[in-house]
């Protein structure tokens, strides 16, 4: 560029930044699920809610923030969506009227059928081994803990 004059980096170049490196692994894991998920009808936040609660079942609307943390100004539209579309209901507790819980409905349980090959799907695209994503998987686990616990 005109103008501007070269000057040697201190550090690591830009492209060898760890954060780089997983913000741009982030959204094309991100643009992967999207199209997949199209055919569903959610979004990768909705289908991270509805995982959870294929796996879990019912939940509160905390523990689904506390495990996929999500603060509430993005989790509740979320959940206000899935409502929407006849795929969970929320309700607030009998013991506790400051907590909502959220429940599966026929049609949000039925989806998970649909749904079962989307793992594996995206799998395909990341280029990487099956037996493999264990290992990462708990890498990148080990590091957002790490990272959590030192912020």
């Amino acid at each position: 560029m005109a103008g501007m004059s070269s000057v040697a980096a201190p550090g690591p170049l830009v492209d060898d930044f760890l954060c780089l490196a997983l913000y741009r692994a982030s959204r094309a894991m991100t643009a992967a699920y999207r199209p997949i998920l199209a055919d569903l009808g959610l979004t990768y936040p909705q289908y991270l809610v509805m995982a959870l609660l294929w796996e879990d079942g019912a939940a509160t609307v905390g523990q689904i923030g506390a495990r996929l943390r999500l603060d509430s100004s993005t989790l509740s539209p979320l959940l206000k969506r899935l409502e929407g579309l006849g795929l969970i209901t929320r309700r607030r507790s009998a013991r506790d009227e400051r907590s909502v819980q959220v429940d599966l409905t026929a049609a949000g349980t039925a989806m998970r059928a649909a749904a079962s090959p989307v793992p594996a799907r995206v799998c395909a695209q990341t280029g990487l081994a099956a037996d493999d994503l264990p290992r990462r998987v708990a890498e990148l686990r080990v590091l957002a803990e790490h990272l959590e616990s030192t912020g």
